[in-house]
């Protein structure tokens, strides 16, 4: 059977997704474009070890395939991730993906390795460790239902209203979802509750946005208003990452 031929039949094109992230370039571009900030061509050449003309070729072809969108500022051009479906998708591929140990080509590629393990932005909420963290602790005070259907519970909308944390009114984005961390392989909490605590966190100084940084504030109110996380502890970095 003509699985091309059958995929058009259907009108998907899955084929041209993947082609989109068969080539290694590429798929490290969007790899680095997860922590939910615009990058430059030169930013991104810089992080893959290609030139700027050839980073520019695929990012052309990610704009086009509309996996990244793009911004000008004056003379700069700043690439990001189009949309929070496109995020999620290369979360979860990255999941998927083979584990291999990365070799970074400097110290300070390592220190960023490391930041992105402990804490990042998944597009507009928390991942890696910190945002495991949050979400096991949320679980363990009863204010998330973490199951097969997750879901906040009553308790968590008073935290949350006790915190001066408002959740948008009802739209088509659930309020809580599981969304799968693809350093730490298990869920995160994500939809318009983990968005909501991201950007209170970052509102209120309890994080930086350098990879990110947990603060020394962050790690007070963190502790004050979740107590000890259910299985594991915050991340005991230091406040700038390495």
């Amino acid at each position: 059977m003509d699985h091309q031929r059958e995929g058009r039949d259907v009108g998907v094109d899955l084929a041209a997704v993947a082609r989109l992230l068969a080539d290694g370039t590429r798929a490290d571009f969007c790899l680095a474009l997860l922590d939910g900030r615009a990058w430059t061509a030169t930013e991104l050449a810089r992080r893959a070890g290609v030139t700027t003309s050839s980073a520019t070729e695929h990012l052309n072809v990610l704009v086009r395939g509309g996996l990244l969108v793009e911004e000008r500022h004056g003379r700069h051009r700043y690439l990001r991730m189009a949309d929070p479906r496109v995020m999620a998708l290369i979360e979860s591929l990255a999941a998927l993906a083979p584990r291999h140990t990365p070799r970074p080509r400097s110290l300070s590629g390592s220190g960023r390795q490391r930041a992105l393990a402990r804490a990042r932005l998944c597009y507009d909420h928390l991942a890696g460790e910190l945002g495991l963290a949050v979400t096991d602790s949320m679980a363990g005070r009863g204010l998330l239902e973490w199951g097969a259907d997750p879901s906040l519970t009553a308790e968590g909308a008073a935290w949350l209203h006790d915190l001066g944390i408002a959740l948008p009114d009802a739209s088509r984005r659930p309020l809580v979802r599981a969304c799968l961390d693809w350093t730490e392989r298990r869920p995160h909490l994500g939809g318009a509750v983990g968005t909501a605590i991201c950007g209170h966190a970052l509102a209120a100084g309890w994080l930086t946005t350098r990879a990110l940084a947990l603060t020394d504030l962050g790690r007070h109110e963190l502790r004050d208003h979740l107590g000890p996380p259910a299985t594991t502890e915050l991340p005991p970095w230091d406040r700038e990452a390495d």
